[in-house]
């Protein structure tokens, strides 16, 4: 996957305060901060539900 030093990771929250603001920055990264917990849930929630199938295929 992508490793972002941190020089990338400052050139990236400069650019962003730059288009969005200030004032809107925490908003943003609230939401961004919800929209990473729930794409972990689902994923977890799939995961789960692929191991219980295994399981049950097992059992059989």
């Amino acid at each position: 996957m992508f490793r972002f030093g941190m020089g990338e990771l400052i050139v990236i929250l400069l650019i962003v305060l730059v288009l969005f603001g200030a004032t809107r920055l925490p908003e943003i990264a609230r939401a961004l901060g919800r929209s990473i917990k729930e794409f972990k849930k689902g994923a977890k929630e799939i995961k789960d539900d692929i191991k219980d199938a295994t399981n049950e295929e097992k059992k059989k």
